[in-house]
C-alpha cells in the first residue's frame, strides 16, 4: 500500500485549504484511513479518521466545526478540508490506513501504512 498526500502550502489565517492523499497497491476501500499532523518541535498528534465506507467519522477536539474528513473510493483518495484555519493549525499532516475495524483508530500505532506528508503553513 503506498500512499501520496498532496495539497498543502501557504494560507493566511482565516483562509481554506484541502489536502487530499491518494492510496494506491491495495483495496482501498477495505482500509480505514486517517490524517495526523506534527507540528515544529511537538509530537505527531490525531486529526480525523474516516471509515472504509466513509459511514462513519472522527475528528479531534482541535478541529471539530473547521475540519472535516472525507474519501472518494471511486478514485482511491481521501480529503482533509481545512477552514477557518489558525497559525496553530501549521503543521506537516500525514495521511495514514489501516485495515478496516469496528473501531476507528486515534492513535498512530494504529495504523501500518503512512504518506510522506505535506507540508500546511497558515500565516497571521
Amino acid at each position: 500500500v503506498q500512499l501520496q498526500a498532496s495539497g498543502g502550502g501557504l494560507v493566511q489565517a482565516g483562509g481554506s485549504l484541502r489536502v487530499s492523499c491518494v492510496v494506491s497497491g491495495r483495496t482501498f476501500s477495505s482500509y480505514d484511513m486517517g490524517w495526523f499532523r506534527q507540528a515544529p518541535g511537538k509530537e505527531r498528534e490525531f486529526v480525523a479518521a474516516i471509515s472504509m465506507s466513509g459511514g462513519r467519522t472522527r475528528h479531534a477536539d482541535s478541529v471539530k466545526g473547521r475540519f472535516t474528513i472525507s474519501r472518494d473510493n471511486a478514485n482511491n483518495t481521501v480529503y482533509l478540508q481545512m477552514n477557518s484555519l489558525t497559525p496553530e493549525d501549521t503543521a506537516v499532516y500525514y495521511c495514514a490506513a489501516t485495515p478496516a475495524r469496528d473501531w476507528l483508530g486515534y492513535r498512530d500505532w494504529e495504523y501500518n501504512y503512512w504518506g510522506q506528508g505535506t507540508l500546511v503553513t497558515v500565516s497571521s
